[in-house]
C-alpha cells in the first residue's frame, strides 16, 4: 500500500465548486431547472479549444440541421432550434409522454480572437460540432531559448 500526501484544500476547492453550481442553477439561471417542467431545455454543450481553434459540441437529438440557427456576435455563440411533435398520435393515445418539443436557445461567451466568419458547422448523429479558427495573434507560439553568446 502507498502512502499518499493529503491536501486539504483539494477537497475544499471541489465542495466550493459544488456550491457554485448549485448556486448558479438556482438562482442565476433558473430557466435551466424549470426548463424539464415546461420546454425542450437548453442543449449539453461541450466546449474545449485546441491550438488552432475552438470546438463547441451541442447534443441536439432527433435535429435536423435546417432547423438549427447558429449566431456568432462579437464573442456570443448562440444555438436556436425547434424541436417540433409529431403528429400522428392523438394526446390521449398516450401511456407516457416524455420527449420534449418546441424552442430553444442556448448562448455562452467565447474567448477572443476567433475567426468567426471561417466558422463550419456540422451535424452528425444529432451531435452538432462547430469548429471556429483562431486568429493568428491569438494562436499559441513557441519561442526557443538561445544562449548567449560570450564576447
Amino acid at each position: 500500500m502507498a502512502i499518499e500526501r493529503w491536501h486539504p484544500f483539494t477537497d475544499l476547492m471541489t465542495l466550493r465548486q459544488a456550491m457554485d453550481r448549485l448556486f448558479e442553477d438556482s438562482f442565476v439561471r433558473p430557466s435551466r431547472a424549470l426548463a424539464g417542467v415546461d420546454g425542450v431545455g437548453d442543449p449539453a454543450l461541450d466546449v474545449y479549444q485546441t491550438p488552432e481553434e475552438v470546438v463547441v459540441k451541442a447534443a441536439l437529438p432527433g435535429m435536423n440541421p435546417e432547423d438549427v440557427d447558429i449566431d456568432i456576435t462579437g464573442d456570443t455563440l448562440t444555438i436556436e432550434g425547434e424541436s417540433k411533435a409529431e403528429d400522428e398520435v392523438k394526446n390521449e393515445d398516450y401511456l407516457y409522454r416524455e420527449r420534449r418539443y418546441g424552442a430553444f436557445s442556448r448562448s455562452v461567451v467565447l474567448p477572443g480572437g476567433l475567426k468567426s466568419d471561417q466558422a463550419e458547422a456540422t451535424m452528425d448523429n444529432g451531435v452538432l460540432t462547430l469548429n471556429i479558427p483562431k486568429a493568428e495573434e491569438v494562436k499559441p507560439k513557441a519561442i526557443t531559448v538561445k544562449p548567449k553568446e560570450k564576447r
